[in-house]
């Protein structure tokens, strides 16, 4: 499928099977169908091969590799190349008569013959079959004025007496009465191809990242598994492995399925899966999750969920699902496109018999047929959207902001209520030592923070990691003690001997000195993770571990509230920290423990009590979230998934970008109704100056030309938006390499 008529043709295709109803996406080539029972796979692939087209149910997307000359962007961009060499020479010398030499029309003719054949061969072909099913597209209008272009010009030159050594070629307003050499349209039959493969091109770079989130999501899952059966081991594919299995899971892998723990305990790492940057702890009966990966010691897991049926597979679907929709603007294209193609053929031909049947010569009669199909190119039409957001993109992009497609553009200025996650989105995903409360009558808060930072050095636990990078900046550098006797103690925490004393960083006990146990009080109100120091036997500090907020978050979200739009906080963390920080950033509306499931669920809850929702995330979690929300905003220092799955990326650290997006969309979305306006008013003039006989086929290349030109001209306006942010310098770059990276 190339254009908005194809989208129309195999959705009415479709929709002639009795009880079918189907929504085709043009930019993923994907049909989302409703059927009932008795509708076969096979009858819905005929039914679009009867439509004039190839189709196939869909099959797991793999990443194209580099240099592959399958690509289909490598494939645009090089004819592309080679169009423009060959095009351009003709273009300047048939629309400059300074410039035209002796023979002149023989060099252009040599060089629009490969452009007319070679370059326009995905449209001749495409429009050939089309023919054959009696359809029309937008193929068929460049095809047909292409080849009458160079037909007359090749009849002009060979037969009209153009082909004269000193024959020059100016501009006229109306075509010629028949006095004089014919006239040769070389550069419409190069130029229609060379700007329409361009909006080819930019439309198939598009295309290529579609899939990247269903791609992200495959990553995460394992391929191979050791199940233990009648005491014996044995790895299989992680296809073979069925509900009720035991499997081992060791240090440092991922989960390989849904399933609850039957032996061993070990802190999980859920932040993939769940975006939560605090380890579970787990232990025999505790379920875990598929992609989650085993930050401890050795787990024998129950699959309890397998295949379609795991929680990651469900995520994938809700992605697939949510983009196969398609944006308002792009239903109007597909809309206008049913009838506007026919039309156009259709007067192009009224034209050749009235021309002719007035007695015009048959110069004349083609010349103004041929005007009509080339004046009604649809170049403008196709560089419309794609110019606007490379635009809009390259500038935001300075500012660190992405914007990825035309629905972005048409929901964001209408958004009224924002849900933010919070790990990883308002805080920093990480875990920090937010306090050291060290008893009074002890050896004090920084020998105590030295020796529980020394025995944490052998520990993998995050939260010991925390204590150790803390304990290393304030001692500024210095080392930390050697331990000596390390153990660790699931579920219980470490000890071992520094400096010759005994140091313990351990559960908090029952009975603590007041001063800490009112620290560890005040750090579970917060919703914080707590460790006790104990020296010798004696509990001298309770250390505070947990996530902090970004810097500019609270900025971030006072900018979104004087916009009008409402903040809602919804985490898959505890109830307390997820209060916590709602309060610091002043958020009403909190959820808590919410599932990439629950997200989802809110989402559609909002949006069926009338609300224009965006959804702010970061981690995998957020990606069926960011899929169904009207708008998806997600960070490029997140997850691949999330950024894939969202409308906007940030690649900023923090979301004090999301007020300058909206900006930028806006000014984008203004801009593309702008071009797109331009684009059918300009046929609406065109078209009827061209059947009258008023337009030359050359006037109405140059007309056609102007046309995309001013699409581009306009959109690149768009580079000159002032956004009240500013980037980040260190690191934006850097940033947004990384994401523009993961696209394959």
């Amino acid at each position: 499928m190339t254009c908005a008529a194809c989208v129309r043709r195999v959705e009415k295709r479709l929709g002639r099977l009795d009880g079918v109803s189907a929504t085709v996406n043009l930019a993923t080539g994907r049909a989302r169908v409703s059927h009932p029972p008795g509708v076969t796979a096979d009858a819905l692939i005929d039914a679009v091969r009867q439509a004039g087209y190839a189709a196939a149910l869909p099959a797991p997307e793999r990443p194209a590799k580099s240099g592959d000359p399958d690509d289909p962007v490598r494939r645009e961009r090089d004819r592309l190349v080679v169009t423009a060499l060959l095009a351009v020479p003709v273009l300047v010398l048939s629309m400059v008569p300074a410039l035209q030499f002796r023979n002149w029309q023989w060099l252009c003719f040599a060089l629009a013959a490969p452009v007319a054949v070679w370059s326009a061969w995905p449209f001749h072909s495409r429009a050939l079959r089309g023919l054959r099913h009696g359809a029309s597209t937008m193929d068929t209008l460049v095809s047909l004025g292409v080849a009458a272009s160079f037909s007359w010009s090749a009849y002009a030159l060979f037969l009209g007496g153009a082909g004269e050594p000193d024959m020059r070629m100016a501009f006229s307003l109306v075509p010629d009465a028949g006095h004089g050499p014919a006239h040769v349209y070389l550069e419409a039959a190069a130029g229609v191809p060379l700007f329409v493969l361009a909006g080819r091109f930019l439309e198939a770079r598009g295309r290529r990242a579609t899939g990247a989130a269903l791609r992200g999501l495959a990553r995460l899952r394992v391929r191979d598994v050791v199940v233990r059966e009648d005491g014996a081991e044995r790895r299989i594919a992680v296809e073979e492995l069925r509900v009720g299995q035991h499997f081992l899971v060791r240090p440092g892998e991922r989960i390989a399925t849904d399933g609850v723990v039957v032996e061993g305990s070990s802190a999980v790492d859920l932040s993939l899966v769940t975006g939560e940057s605090e380890p579970v702890e787990v232990r025999p009966g505790a379920e875990v999750t598929g992609g989650a990966v085993n930050a401890g010691g050795l787990l024998v897991v129950r699959a309890t969920a397998v295949g379609a049926g795991t929680r990651l597979a469900r995520i994938a679907r809700m992605v697939a699902e949510a983009q196969a929709g398609k944006a308002r603007v792009q239903r109007l294209a597909d809309s206008v496109a049913g009838v506007f193609v026919p039309a156009v053929l259709a007067v192009a031909a009224v034209v050749l018999g009235f021309w002719t049947g007035a007695g015009a010569d048959s110069q004349g009669a083609v010349t103004a047929c041929v005007a009509v199909l080339v004046v009604a190119c649809p170049c403008a039409l196709g560089l419309a959207t794609p110019t606007a957001l490379m635009a809009a993109t390259g500038r935001g992009a300075g500012a660190g902001v992405l914007v990825r497609g035309a629905r972005a553009l048409e929901t964001l200025h209408g958004v009224d209520t924002v849900v933010l996650d919070k790990t990883g989105t308002l805080t920093t995903g990480r875990m920090h030592v937010v306090r050291v409360t060290a008893r009074p009558e002890g050896p004090g808060e920084a020998e105590v923070l030295r020796l529980a930072g020394g025995v944490e050095q052998g520990s993998e636990h995050p939260v010991g990691r925390a204590v150790a990078d803390h304990a290393r900046r304030v001692q500024s550098g210095q080392a930390l003690p050697e331990v000596r006797e390390f153990r660790a103690t699931a579920g219980r925490g470490v000890s071992g001997y520094a400096d010759g004393r005994r140091v313990e960083v351990r559960t908090p006990g029952e009975t603590l000195p007041d001063a800490l146990a009112h620290a560890l009080a005040e750090a579970e109100a917060a919703g914080r993770t707590t460790v006790e120091v104990a020296v010798d036997g004696v509990a001298e500090a309770v250390i505070e571990v947990g996530d902090v907020l970004r810097p500019g978050s609270y900025r971030a979200v006072d900018r979104l509230r004087r916009l009008g739009v409402r903040p809602v906080l919804a985490s898959g963390d505890r109830e307390a920290p997820v209060r916590a920080v709602a309060a610091e950033l002043r958020i009403a509306e909190t959820h808590a423990r919410c599932t990439p499931e629950d997200k989802a669920g809110l989402v559609r809850r909002l949006r069926a009590e009338g609300h224009r929702v965006a959804v702010v995330g970061d981690g995998v979690n957020d990606a069926a979230a960011l899929s169904v929300a009207e708008l998806g905003i997600a960070l490029g220092s997140g997850t691949d998934v999330a950024a894939e799955a969202a409308d906007v990326t940030l690649v900023r650290h923090d979301i004090d970008a999301v007020a300058d997006a909206v900006r930028l969309a806006r000014r984008t979305r203004g801009t593309i109704r702008a071009n797109l306006l331009w684009a059918f008013g300009y046929n609406a003039v065109t078209v009827p100056l061209a059947a009258v006989g008023l337009l030359t086929p050359m006037l109405a290349a140059a007309a056609m030309s102007a046309s995309s030109l001013l699409v581009v001209g306009n959109s690149l306006r768009l580079r000159t938006v002032r956004l009240s942010g500013k980037a980040q310098r260190n690191g934006t770059s850097a940033d947004m390499r990384r994401v523009a990276g993961r696209k394959p």
